[in-house]
């Protein structure tokens, strides 16, 4: 006993002297295995509960070395450890698998001493398993939240459904997509994501072909037309599968396991989740409970992409049924053009308008209510007929105008917010060719006047006067430029020159390079490529825009003419 004396001698006895005896005793009835190691790697005391974890007697052990005794330990955490501790004279703690128990976990720790090693070992499968299902409920709940924040509080609602395959990876999977049927009854992959780094392109490929490849018996399809969760290997769905690109995506992707969860919502399925499983993992109870409440969120979040799309289509079928052709004059040539917002949601209050005073005078208008939802279409056509009755009835100018629909504003609409720019042709007092331009500008991006040449000319500072809604009694002043034929003054919504990532100056900027090359172009094509270069696709905002190019003519307007205009 004197190696266990020897080792232990630094610990103090509580009360009068510690006996061999005792702490043999001790040592034995210890529900954690201890050894002792002379300098030499030799076992020298091994009690029972470390003759149980070797399975080997401890009369078989005793003497022999450590790394003989249990060649799998060389190379090991266990041997990393051992050694640095007698070589830094500093006790070590570390925890590992046992060999042979992949699934177990011990606690060990190393003592160095004068004449060798003391080594504890302490099974901690049941505390690390323990701690993991802490770890795992915490990132359950954790994920049900951020599910629920990012599919409520996003705007592009679609948008959040296609990263939602993000947010279950690698917590409850190890590959997921996102699956939702459109409002014309298409199913339609519209996110994916994998916890292996190599396997997200893979997965992206995948979820461009297989919908158009899956058998009907597959789990996806079961799921869509049954509304029930499906469970099958992945070597099952593989046997369904013609061979071709989706077949061959599925096997580079080797999940083991398929679980298809229907996304579900007013008694309909609205899409699915599809959950691959690699080898060797499975699904608890409360890892599927914590599946089957993602899926439900994401079910009611397509219903609202439903709604949103519903609530798009009659703001925007309202916007053009108030957005009406410009009247036919033979002073110059009008060309219109609306683009709706890509995101359902951003369905707006743009508006143009072109119509004449009653003593034949073109009056342009271009307008934008605050907001982004059918309240503010709606709100857009009511300031829309109230400039056109106040400017028709008073025949008043641009700013007196836009004075009067303040002031209707103020009484009639007093919780909305607009800009607006209204302009007007006038004959040139002296010059027969030329016209004269008034405007006058409520808080609206400025108009640009652009020469035949092709130079451009900002009318009014970058943001024009005070804003319709916040004091009508501000004045408002006018502004007047002579136009000469074969000119262009072009009126537009904030939504063309408005990008993200971009800087209003730099989208200004834009538009006047553009205007300058467009500037001989016919007015209809100008307006099509003008919307090409400066929107390249659909916009993130409605886009409205007035062209008017004065035609080469008479001092006196004709009260009626060819047209010579078109509408977008």
């Amino acid at each position: 006993m004197g190696e266990i004396d020897r080792c232990l001698g630094s610990i103090p006895a509580p009360r009068g002297e510690l006996h061999s005896a005792d702490l043999v005793g001790f040592l034995e009835a210890m529900p954690a295995a201890f050894c002792l190691l002379d300098t030499e790697w030799r076992f020298r005391y091994v009690n029972a509960e470390a003759e149980r974890l070797m399975n080997r007697a401890r009369d078989e052990v005793v003497g022999e070395s450590l790394w003989t005794a249990f060649p799998h330990l060389s190379g090991s955490l266990v041997e990393e450890n051992c050694r640095a501790a007698v070589a830094t004279g500093r006790a070590m703690s570390f925890e590992t698998a046992p060999h042979g128990s992949p699934e177990g976990w011990v606690e060990v720790r190393v003592w160095p001493g004068p004449d060798g090693l003391a080594v504890y070992v302490l099974d901690a499968t049941d505390r690390r398993a323990a701690e993991d299902r802490v770890r795992r409920a915490t990132a359950r709940t954790a994920l049900l939240s951020h599910v629920s924040a990012e599919l409520a509080g996003e705007v592009d609602t679609e948008a959040a459904l296609s990263r939602l395959a993000q947010l279950v990876v690698p917590v409850l999977t190890d590959g997921c997509i996102v699956t939702v049927i459109d409002r014309e009854g298409r199913a339609r992959d519209v996110g994916s994501w994998h916890a292996d780094p190599d396997r997200r392109p893979l997965m992206q490929r995948y979820t461009l072909v297989r919908m158009d490849s899956l058998p009907t018996a597959s789990p996806v399809a079961q799921a869509l037309h049954a509304g029930t969760s499906v469970t099958q290997p992945v070597d099952a769905v593989l046997r369904l599968m013609r061979p071709g690109p989706s077949r061959d995506l599925l096997v580079a992707l080797h999940p083991a396991t398929a679980v298809v969860l229907p996304l579900t919502a007013e008694a309909r399925t609205v899409g699915v989740l599809t959950l691959y499983l690699d080898a060797g993992r499975t699904l608890s109870e409360e890892d599927l409970q914590t599946a089957h409440q993602v899926a439900a969120e994401a079910g009611r979040a397509v219903v609202r992409v439903h709604r949103q799309s519903q609530q798009a289509q009659l703001a925007e079928a309202l916007q053009r049924s108030l957005l009406t052709d410009p009247p036919a004059t033979g002073a110059a040539e009008i060309v219109v053009r609306y683009v709706p917002a890509a995101e359902a949601a951003r369905v707006g209050g743009d508006w143009y308008d072109a119509f004449r005073h009653r003593d034949g005078t073109p009056v342009l208008v271009i307008g934008d209510v605050v907001g982004h939802d059918t309240a503010a279409a709606a709100a857009m056509g009511q300031l829309r007929a109230l400039l056109r009755g106040i400017a028709h009835y008073s025949g008043a100018g641009p700013a007196e105008v836009l004075r009067g629909l303040d002031e209707a504003i103020a009484d009639m609409h007093t919780d909305t917010l607009a800009t607006a720019a209204v302009a007007q042709l006038e004959p040139a007092v002296k010059d027969g060719s030329s016209r004269r331009l008034r405007w006058a500008n409520a808080g609206h991006p400025p108009p640009i006047l652009v020469a035949p040449d092709g130079s451009a000319t900002v009318l009014g500072g970058p943001i024009g006067d005070l804003m319709l809604g916040v004091d009508c009694s501000a004045e408002r002043p006018e502004s007047v430029i002579d136009v000469l034929p074969g000119a262009t003054v072009l009126l537009y919504t904030d939504g063309l020159i408005e990008r993200r990532g971009s800087t209003l100056d730099e989208g200004m900027a834009r538009l006047v390079e553009h205007l300058g090359t467009l500037a001989g172009e016919p007015l209809e094509d100008f307006c099509d490529a003008l919307l090409e270069r400066m929107v390249q696709g659909t916009p993130q905002d409605d886009v409205a825009i007035v062209a008017v190019r004065l035609a080469d003519l008479e001092p006196n307007y004709p009260q009626e003419s060819g047209s010579g205009l078109g509408h977008g």
